[in-house]
């Protein structure tokens, strides 16, 4: 009894000295039914838990509880309005005759802890009980409706709430403004905003937001502009949607028009969001020197921050600087999630950075990453095109969950390297562990077979595209397809299939069949494929110099002149090279003709060697792919100062004998390039494996994986 008296005692302490309102009062135990109902009013204002809890045994225990309508409702709100929805709705059951602000508090609890479904089934129980919405339920149910994209049900409540005469409600109109923009209706939204008799900041907060969510960026704006005309004042709320909107148009000028607003209002508006949001605006619009300004000056960097712009230099290609900031990230103890990591993963697949990623791999597993599904994905990804496909295979049977998309990355891996077979078997398993293939992944199945020259396996599974899975083919399937026939040597069978497919052909469906006429030099077909690519992409010099090197194959050198003249006119220039090489976890990058590298000397004497031993056993320089207008002896030198060169004899030099190099070119690699490859790799017995922009060479004994198509 003691102890009992004791703990009633402590109780009440802990109660009258931390509950704000009542610090004042004296309060005398045993608690009327009153002043435990403005306790807990006070308590669930201010979502104390631990509080109310500890009341909640203060109350059975004194027996306040026992047949206790108005706190038992009292309760179970403040329960609900924790979120705390098991022990909310315990009590809900228990009370005989539920009041309006009970059902309101129940479906108010489901709705904003992510129970929509509960929200709409309690909101029906409650009109099939004979109780009827008012302003305080139906800003809930719309909620749930809009979360759980439940259209029908949504515009059947709406119904209900115009029938009710809630329809004019200023709360209510919000609510279904937010539910129409979750639809992705923006039309209806649109005009019931129209026709709203009062609106608040949230009304047009909702439209902006709604806007730039569905893709509308530049509504977003317009219904901004009339905000301000209508002399509304925007909160931070407002700004986020706008700056969201700037980034998405690349609006530089509106943008730095939010930013100067910003810092003109300081604190009335400024949020951790909005900077964030103001430093993705400028790298969307390729302001780099801006973004990095605003991220330096904010003193308290969140996950977000670092994000942004560890994201924004990996999207902008400067793998460098991205995991520099991911170092310097860690090193200052910000929290790393799985943004973060994808988006350094992918950095390390970018300049083939494969020992920096296993030093990231493992710092993952030891933060508790190693299960997660998009992180696996992004590993298996990572692994495989930094050229290792057996980690990448390692790590996809470790990984205890997979979806679809993990499944992908790990027959693209083998597409990429011109495994196709395993590719074919790996789809297989996905069949056998009951996933249905969807568009994204039979695009890498036939990607795969296409680098494979899997023609009956690949022409079989675009056939059960339609018949089995129900995938329409699209351009990215009809190209593989396109790519597959000109391997094979069946361009007429190609060319038809472009002509009478159900879908307009793309430049790249012309430059799959351009490459087939390479390299079974067909000038026919290729005058008429780079014709079409010459109107779709004219910017683009890469089929120009392809069908410059057709020419050049058949000896006819004033048609190779005349393309040549024409990437002049046109001012065109082939991007220069470049090319990574990785050791000791240092990636080192090397361009055409680079003499910046601290062992330069050594790398040029060693590119000497090379050239001396390929000619002794019958090397001849292809100097087609050269485009300028220079003696042969100097087309010839021009070749050697290629990047990949320069990094192959870099790892030469620094590995020991027998060791496997990897490299990575931004394009892709040159006729004469991937033919000293080949006899490098025979006579320093190396296996060397390349990355260029479109798939992986093997080179090993003086042969290429890829089958001399490329």
């Amino acid at each position: 009894m003691m102890n009992a008296n004791l703990h009633f005692k402590l109780l009440t302490k802990s109660l009258c000295t931390s509950t704000p309102h009542f610090k004042d009062q004296l309060l005398i135990p045993p608690f009327t039914s009153l002043q435990c109902g403005a306790i807990l009013q006070s308590l669930t204002n201010t979502k104390s838990l631990p509080k109310g809890q500890k009341l909640h045994s203060l109350m059975a225990t004194s027996g306040n509880l026992l047949h206790n309508t108005y706190l038992t409702t009292k309760l179970a709100a403040f329960y609900a309005n924790c979120g705390q929805m098991p022990q909310a709705h315990l009590l809900f059951d228990s009370v005989l005759f539920k009041n309006s602000f009970l059902w309101n508090f129940m479906i108010r609890g489901y709705a904003c802890n992510g129970f929509g479904l509960e929200s709409i089934v309690m909101y029906r129980e409650m009109v099939n009980l004979g109780s009827k919405g008012d302003n305080f339920t139906y800003p809930f149910v719309l909620k749930a409706c809009g979360d759980l994209l439940a259209v029908e049900i949504g515009k059947r409540v709406h119904g209900e709430v115009v029938v009710s005469g809630f329809a004019s409600n200023l709360y209510v109109g919000n609510a279904l403004l937010a539910m129409y923009s979750k639809f992705g209706e923006m039309g209806y939204a649109y005009q019931m905003f129209d026709k709203m008799p009062e609106r608040d900041l949230t009304t047009w907060n909702t439209m902006v937001s709604g806007y730039v969510r569905n893709g509308d960026p530049r509504e977003a704006l317009a219904v901004f502009e009339r905000m301000g005309r209508f002399g509304v004042r925007a909160d931070g709320t407002s700004l986020l949607g706008v700056v969201s909107g700037c980034g998405e148009l690349v609006a530089l000028k509106q943008g730095k028009a939010v930013h100067a607003y910003v810092v003109l209002n300081g604190g009335e508006v400024w949020n951790e969001f909005l900077m964030n949001a103001l430093i993705e605006m400028y790298w969307k619009c390729r302001c780099v020197a801006y973004s990095r300004r605003l991220f330096e000056r904010v003193e308290v960097k969140d996950t977000v921050s670092w994000n942004t712009m560890i994201r924004g230099y990996e999207r902008s290609g400067d793998a460098f600087e991205s995991l520099r900031l991911f170092c310097r990230m860690v090193v200052e103890g910000v929290e790393v999630d799985e943004v973060t990591t994808v988006t350094v993963l992918t950095s390390c697949d970018q300049i083939s950075a494969l020992q920096f990623g296993m030093s990231v791999h493992l710092y993952l597993v030891r933060k508790g990453f190693g299960a997660n599904v998009m992180v696996g994905t992004a590993l298996i990804d990572m692994y495989s095109k930094c050229g290792s496909l057996s980690c990448s295979r390692r790590f996809f049977d470790d990984m205890p969950r997979k979806n679809l998309v993990s499944w992908s990355a790990m027959i693209s891996g083998y597409g990429a390297h011109g495994r196709g077979e395993e590719a074919i078997s790996c789809y297989h398993e996905l069949i056998a562990n009951k996933f249905t293939p969807d568009e994204g992944l039979l695009t890498s199945v036939l990607t795969a077979c296409s680098h494979a020259g899997l023609v009956n396996e690949g022409k079989d599974m675009f056939n059960r595209m339609t018949r089995e899975y129900r995938v329409k083919p699209t351009v990215a399937h009809y190209s593989c397809l396109v790519d597959l026939l000109g391997r094979a040597g069946r361009l007429d069978e190609a060319y038809e299939l472009i002509k009478t497919m159900d879908v307009e052909p793309s430049s790249d469906i012309w430059a799959a069949l351009l490459s087939a006429c390479r390299l079974h030099r067909n000038v026919k077909l290729a005058e008429i494929s780079a014709q079409k690519i010459f109107e779709m992409n004219p910017k683009g010099v890469g089929s120009y110099i392809c069908l410059s090197n057709i020419y050049a194959a058949e000896k006819r050198w004033d048609d190779v002149e005349r393309v040549r003249a024409m990437v002049r006119k046109k001012g065109l220039k082939k991007p220069p090279g470049c090319t990574f090489v990785e050791l000791d976890k240092m990636v080192h990058r090397f361009l055409v003709g680079d003499k910046s590298h601290p062992q330069t000397e050594d790398i040029y004497a060693k590119l000497r060697d090379l050239n001396l031993r390929l000619r002794e056993v019958g090397y001849k320089p292809d100097t087609t792919s050269v485009l300028y207008d220079v003696e042969e002896e100097v087309k010839e030198k021009m070749l050697w100062d290629h990047s990949e060169r320069l990094a192959i004899a870099f790892a030469l030099i620094n590995t020991s004998p027998g060791t496997t190099i990897r490299i990575t070119k931004n394009l892709r690699v040159c006729v004469d390039c991937h033919t000293v490859t080949k006899m490098i790799s025979k006579f320093t017995t190396r296996e060397i494996i390349m990355r260029d922009n479109h798939r992986f060479h093997h080179f090993r004994d003086g042969i290429c994986s890829c089958g001399d198509y490329w």
